[in-house]
């Protein structure tokens, strides 16, 4: 670059500060070093309004910067995830009749009512969950749909209408055979703030059958007290 070349840059770069921008914002159009930049325009004074202007433009890029390294994080962690899904689904294979009738029996003895009153009962907010038990309870106790009923659980505000045919859609329960649904009302005076609020609720797959709920409870107690060995 000549000369009257550079000499028009700085005059152009010292003009440009005059008017309050940034080193950053300069160096856009005028093609220099910082360092050279910085020198042409080191005493250049700035106006109470153009300094509060930098400033602020300094937080927001500072701000931008935090976001995007959030971002970052977040795509990193999102990857890890979903690597050890791949990972852990490789490990567990396809699932055979067996493997499922196991399953189900494990998912009923942490979710399911075990209490000897007839009634067969898997309450959870899961859809995978409950789509799994529903198709389980039909194949293992072989009990037809139409003997099944649905219940839903949910907070005030959210609509009854959208989480019956969420649920029914998943359970394959038609809704003529849902049972009233519980709306829970929030406590007069109460401040506590609720943040996980399942959009749809908590649903019970439910079915009034002494024998197959012995049954289950049966497979339990099998499963628990002879197959398990114990770790030493």
């Amino acid at each position: 670059m000549g000369y009257f070349g550079r000499l028009e840059d700085k005059i152009k770069a010292q003009e440009l500060r005059r008017q309050g921008l940034s080193y950053q914002e300069i160096l856009k159009t005028i093609h220099v070093s910082k360092d050279t930049l910085s020198r042409w325009c080191k005493d250049i004074p700035l106006t109470e309004e153009q300094k509060t202007r930098l400033i602020n433009n300094r937080h927001l890029g500072q701000h931008k910067g935090s976001l995007k390294a959030a971002e970052n994080k977040r795509k990193s962690r999102v990857e890890r995830i979903n690597k050890i899904k791949i990972q852990a689904k490789k490990e567990l294979g396809q699932l055979k009749n067996r493997d499922r009738f196991i399953a189900g029996i494990a998912l009923y003895a942490g979710e399911g009512n075990k209490a000897d009153h007839g009634e067969i009962i898997f309450t959870n907010a899961d859809p995978k969950l409950i789509s799994f038990m529903a198709q389980w309870l039909i194949e293992f106790t072989e009990i037809p749909i139409n003997k099944f009923r649905g219940a839903i659980w949910i907070h005030e505000g959210s609509s009854e209408m959208d989480a019956k045919k969420f649920w029914s859609d998943t359970s394959g329960i038609p809704l003529s055979q849902f049972r009233k649904t519980y709306i829970s009302k929030p406590k007069d005076g109460s401040k506590k703030v609720r943040k996980n609020i399942h959009q749809y609720g908590i649903f019970s797959i439910r079915l009034s059958n002494s024998e197959a709920h012995r049954k289950i409870m049966g497979w339990i107690y099998a499963l628990f007290d002879d197959k398990i060995t114990p770790v030493r």
